[in-house]
Order: structure tokens, then sequence, then C-alpha cells
């Protein structure tokens, strides 16, 4: 399988000139850049985008256990959007349903 294959090559050319964007020279480095990218990776689900930012961060110096923190950083904002989203479902039905007894 091709990546970018259905796109036009206009579109692809927009896509690629953006994507290179970001990766050129700004205030953030390119290790933490690549951080960033594996983590919107695992949210988003791109497998593709997250084997292609795991080499780009193992170039870029990263070591298992920066990975790791990556990951579990990741895991905890989305565990926490869940939680969010599931008060907020339940606010707008007018607290359907009790806060749980501690246990």
């Amino acid at each position: 399988m091709r990546s970018y294959a259905l796109l036009t090559p206009h579109l692809k050319e927009l896509y690629m000139g953006f994507y290179k964007a970001t990766y050129g020279k700004s205030k953030i480095d390119l290790k933490t850049k690549e951080y960033i990218a594996i983590a919107a990776a695992l949210t988003s689900g791109c497998k593709g985008c997250l084997e292609g930012h795991f080499k780009k961060a193992k170039r870029e110096g990263a070591t298992t256990e920066e990975i790791a923190e990556v990951i579990a950083i990741t895991l905890g904002v989305n565990a926490a959007t869940i939680v969010d989203r599931s008060d907020i479902a339940n606010f707008h039905l007018g607290g359907l349903f009790d806060k749980p007894d501690a246990s």
C-alpha cells in the first residue's frame, strides 16, 4: 500500500509543503516534535504515522524510557477525555446517574 495514493498531485504537494514546514526550524527541537507526533498518532490511530515517528524519534536520540513516558502521558490524557465526556453527557442528561459510592 502506498501512502497518499488517492491524493491528487496538487493536494499531495500542498500537504507535503505543510508537513515540511512543521518540521522546519522553530522553538521546538526535532525530538520533542517526534514525541508530539507519536502522541497524535496514538490518539488518531494512524499505524503508519506511529511507525514512522517511532523511527524518527529513535534517530533523534529518543530512549525506550522516554517513549514509555510519552505513551503514559498520552494514555493519561485520553483516560481523562473519557472521564470528561462521560461527566458532560451525564450533566446534559440532568444527572441521570448519581455519583458512585466510595468503596
